[in-house]
């Protein structure tokens, strides 16, 4: 008893002695978390997040939990929607130990706070080599009082963990190249932390990847031999400005934060067959199909300036968080990082804080980072505070020299200068701290906020929706959490395979779906209807919850329905065939597979572009099939007897065409016709040419015309036929085939449909009809 009484006074000695000088902050995070903690439950009356995507966390950890490998739905196995991969193993275990349903977000705050006090505890270690104590002390206090980290330290986001492994990191591996004399002699111990620092890094977001790649420098890297002598008086020390040599077993190790970064990736690969995460397919510019060339770095641009004019400036996006005019400082800061190197000849750790600072402009890649009150973009703040801190010693270095120099003119001594820095420390911590209380009643009101919308619908959808419904979802965390229902995830998150038809658009999504075996469709929708942007498939409301004062959500109502499927398909056929003509072939525009078969050029097409052309009211209506007659179904709007109308069908399309090129099976001249359904907002004029030949004319009418035209085609479109010359002779034919390109033997004629006049063209569908020979 006497020894394990012995070992564990020693335990708690060794960690006092490590957290001590952690100690006053994890104090200060502590006492803001009971304030942010107290605020939710003041606000919501019990625990409470401020972001749906926490309970996304939630959902994985607790399928962890079950065993279930990264499972999003029992049953549907891996998904590779995990924002983060080490935050719901890390909130598993306490899902285990009992931390169910909404006490899990205990444990997250748990995690929180530990995270919060660590970003202050290394921005400081961080700023000491640079810019001295009372700068670290200043680095660590603006960390401290910053709104933006105690809103994300207490959302149970992984925000703050990834803030935290960066500079960690990060100052490891500064302090791996330069190292200080009180630091432990170069070690295997100490190359395998900075290692698994790295390559941790990754997993906590796919943003860690900036660390992973300074640790794997860091780890090739040594400071060379002295090149002068040693003072007697003084420990040997490597010289600060020496080329790095190659260090060979820590260039081995370096290997170890690259496989961190391959973890995640080939995990993907092996139970997806695709390497990029769902979040990337989805929020990411780069291999967007709607981005690029041009348009992608005029994207990319546009998130810079924004960046440098209202986020880090304290403007619209982040007054909440930031003092007005914050951006001048911070890039005065990183003008004063060089000379702050310089003065204390530590290049490495100048160029690890500049590399964890300009890490802000990973952000600018995505589609936007105004998501989720900016939480792509707060992890690299605390580098920009380094530089601060920086700035502010420069200031105090520039004073005392200036009553130097004054001095020694007047022949006088002049009162010390020395409380400069401090003094704008405290300022830039004064201005941050003076905001905490707006981010407090934020969070506060955020959480209130997602409380009342979606947890209220994810405990609806548990207490009046079957237990084999299969819910449509935008925002798929908390009803997913707390419904105990299937959940098939609209933007393609969590729900394997859809990601490409979100970010392709509307219609594509609309034209999948009619791709889909009803029994993967959902069979209700808890949605934004203005991110689903599809009426044809919404039915039957059923509930809805409504959230007004509010800045969190993407809409004040989002709402309950019943699935509406029997409408896909319905625009599959043409309006009218001839006795004994048939389809000969299909491009159906916006769906992608059709458009990858008959190789549609979607050059200049964007997502906004890629819409459904709805069904009644305001829709085309037609029939389904050449062989379909009028069907009795009741009026939408208006009282009185239910009377005949044509089923009412709806199509995607892409708009806002001005060329079309794709190719279909060649016809025979004089025996088919190229049907054409087609739209345009202010009427248009198309010319088609059929294997480089041209071979009519299409008027399209106006919107407002449609309607006053004659026949089945009323309200959204037209159907417009061209016959085939009977003298028609294709100048080029491509082969094409079945197992090729999922299309009738033959040949293949590039289709052109060339805007003559108007603005702008909509293209839903063609076909090539005709009599077999």
């Amino acid at each position: 008893m006497a020894r394990l009484l012995s070992r564990l006074a020693q335990l708690v000695a060794h960690l006092v002695a490590r957290v001590g000088p952690g100690a006053p902050a994890l104090l200060v995070s502590a006492v803001l978390g009971a304030l942010c903690i107290r605020a939710i439950f003041l606000r919501a009356g019990h625990p409470a997040l401020p972001l749906d995507d926490a309970f996304i966390h939630f959902q994985f950890a607790r399928q962890l939990a079950g065993g279930s490998f990264f499972s999003y739905v029992p049953g549907e196995g891996y998904s590779s929607g995990a924002t983060s991969f080490l935050w719901p193993l890390l909130l598993a275990p306490l899902h285990k130990l009992g931390l169910h349903d909404l006490s899990l977000a205990w444990g997250a705050w748990l995690l929180g706070t530990l995270a919060h006090a660590g970003v202050a505890v290394e921005a400081g270690r961080l700023t000491q080599p640079l810019a001295g104590r009372a700068a670290a002390i200043g680095a660590a206090a603006m960390c401290l009082a910053c709104g933006a980290f105690a809103w994300f330290a207490w959302s149970g986001m992984e925000t703050m963990a990834l803030a935290w492994i960066l500079l960690r990191t990060g100052r490891t591996a500064a302090r791996w190249i330069e190292p200080e004399p009180p630091d432990p002699p170069r070690s295997l111990r100490r190359a395998t932390t900075l290692a698994l620092l790295g390559a941790m890094a990754p997993l906590v977001r796919p943003e860690g990847l900036l660390a992973a790649l300074i640790a794997a420098t860091a780890l090739v890297m040594r400071p060379a031999s002295p090149s002068l002598p040693a003072s007697p008086s003084l420990p040997a020390s490597p010289s600060r400005f020496s080329l790095p040599a190659l260090s060979a077993p820590s260039a081995l190790l370096a290997l170890v934060p690259l496989a961190g970064v391959a973890v995640v990736p080939a995990l993907n690969w092996a139970f997806t067959g695709n390497a990029r995460a769902t979040t990337t397919l989805v929020k990411w510019l780069i291999g967007n199909p709607s981005y690029q060339g041009r348009a992608l770095l005029a994207a990319i641009r546009g998130n810079v300036h924004l960046l440098f004019t209202d986020v880090l400036d304290g403007g619209d996006w982040t007054a909440l968080f930031l003092p007005a005019g914050t951006c001048v400082p911070l890039l005065l800061g990183l003008v004063a990082l060089p000379f702050a190197a310089y003065r204390q000849r530590r290049p490495a750790h100048a160029v690890v804080v500049a590399a964890l600072a300009l890490g802000v402009l990973l952000p600018c890649t995505y589609l936007t980072f105004l998501w989720n009150r900016l939480r792509y973009v707060w992890p690299f703040v605390p580098a920009w505070f380094v530089m601060l801190a920086c700035l502010a010693r420069s200031l105090g270095d520039a004073a005392e020299w200036a009553r130097r120099a004054l001095a020694e003119r007047l022949r006088r001594p002049l009162l010390p200068v020395g409380w400069v820095a401090p003094l704008a420390l405290a300022a830039c911590t004064g201005a941050l701290a003076t905001l905490l209380p707006w981010t407090i009643q934020d969070l506060a009101e955020s959480a209130h906020a997602i409380d009342q919308q979606q947890v209220w619908l994810g405990r609806w959808a548990a207490q009046h929706l079957p237990m084999d419904a299969v819910i449509g979802v935008n925002d798929t965390g908390a009803i997913a959490y707390l419904s105990g229902r299937r959940t098939f995830d609209v933007v393609g998150l969590t729900t394997r395979d859809e990601a490409r038809y979100w970010v392709a658009g509307v219609g594509s999504r609309f034209e999948h779906y009619e791709r889909l075996p009803p029994e993967r469709l959902p069979t209700h929708y808890i949605v934004y209807p203005r991110w689903m942007d599809c009426p044809p498939l919404l039915g039957r409301e059923l509930a809805s919850a409504t959230v007004l004062e509010q800045s969190i959500l993407g809409e004040a109502t989002m709402i309950a329905y019943e699935a509406r499927h029997e409408i896909l398909g319905s625009g599959e056929h043409p309006a009218h065939l001839d006795p004994g003509e048939q389809v000969l072939d299909t491009l159906d525009v916006a769906d992608l597979e059709s458009e990858a078969a008959h190789a549609y050029d979607t050059a200049g097409s964007r997502d906004p572009d890629n819409r459904v052309a709805p069904a009644l009211p305001g829709g085309a209506l037609s029939a389904p099939s050449p062989s379909s007659g009028p069907s009795l179904v009741p009026p939408i709007f208006g009282e009185g007897q239910p009377r005949l109308f044509p089923p009412p069908i709806a199509d995607g399309g892409r708009y806002n065409r001005r060329a079309d090129r794709f190719l279909l099976r060649t016809p025979r001249p004089g025996a088919a016709r190229l049907i054409l359904r087609v739209a345009s907002d202010d009427g248009a004029t198309v010319r088609v040419r059929l294997g480089g030949t041209e071979i009519g004319d299409v008027e399209i009418p106006a919107a407002g015309e449609i309607a006053e035209e004659p026949g089945p085609q009323e309200g959204a479109w037209v159907e417009r036929t061209i016959d085939v010359p009977p003298a028609w002779t294709p100048s080029s034919v491509q082969a094409g085939s079945v197992e090729e390109h999922g299309l009738p033997e033959g040949g293949r004629t590039t289709v052109e449909i060339e805007l003559l006049r108007g603005r702008e063209f909509h293209a839903f569908h063609y076909w090539l009809a005709g009599r077999e020979p």
